[in-house]
């Protein structure tokens, strides 16, 4: 019994990190016993299987979390992405967050560290806050929360000041990739920013000196056809030009 295990769980791990298409089982929940699975973006649950509903690499995270990852404009929400979201509107006990899905997000008014009706931050539209999906439902507004999975405020909240663009959902998450990723690696040896990227494809910088900030953008867009080698090419080339 516990080879038959042990050899489905193998069967399974050969998936992760392989080209996926709609349509794929990648999981089998009915000879997993006692495991919690997470899903993220691109996949869904048919009963006890697990299957792909888009065309991508199958990606695994520590404990528990799959997902499937592909080059994208378009951003589907999942519980626990951190986005880049700029305030549209403000109401009563929401406001109203874009996050670049296919349905406007609210965030509630008292979805911050110590949140109370005295202390409501005030967020103008046109703001940008760096927030993290806590429910997304098919049909239903996503809802976000300014505190992590501890409800502690850590890096959430307002990006004043400093330059926002957009990639595409699969840049973006090479750049939140560990080991840090060569094009962001290469610019932290010689430049000196602050960097938040979203999952939904759109990154923020800032730093002390515009030049710097326009160099580490153009840097990133660049960067996501390029190999390792080439993006430290790239970045070297473009450091010479301003200095």
């Amino acid at each position: 019994m516990v080879d038959e295990k042990k050899k489905h769980s193998d069967s399974q791990s050969t998936m992760v990190d392989k080209i996926v298409v709609p349509g794929d089982v990648v999981l089998d929940l009915s000879k997993l016993s006692n495991q919690t699975i997470k899903l993220g973006d691109g996949l869904r649950q048919d009963c006890d299987s697990i299957t792909v509903m888009k065309s991508g690499k199958l990606r695994f995270s520590k404990p528990n979390k799959y997902w499937v990852e592909s080059s994208q404009k378009r951003y589907v929400p999942c519980v626990d992405d951190t986005v880049l979201g700029i305030v549209l509107d403000s109401k009563a006990d929401n406001f109203l967050v874009d996050i670049k899905g296919p349905a406007v997000a609210f965030l509630p008014v008292l979805a911050f560290e110590g949140g109370t009706r005295r202390n409501i931050p005030k967020f103008e539209p046109g703001s940008l806050i760096y927030v993290r999906v806590v429910k997304a439902n098919m049909g239903m507004n996503p809802e976000l929360s300014c505190t992590d999975v501890n409800g502690k405020a850590a890096e959430f909240g307002a990006l004043k000041d400093g330059y926002m663009f957009e990639t595409s959902t699969g840049l973006s998450r090479i750049l939140l990739s560990t080991p840090t990723c060569p094009v962001l690696e290469a610019l932290g040896k010689k430049l000196s920013f602050e960097i938040a990227v979203g999952l939904n494809g759109r990154v923020w910088v800032n730093a002390e000196a515009p030049s710097t900030v326009i160099l580490v953008a153009n840097a990133i867009m660049k960067s996501e056809p390029l190999t390792s080698v080439q993006q430290r090419i790239m970045v070297e080339s473009l450091l010479q030009r301003v200095q």
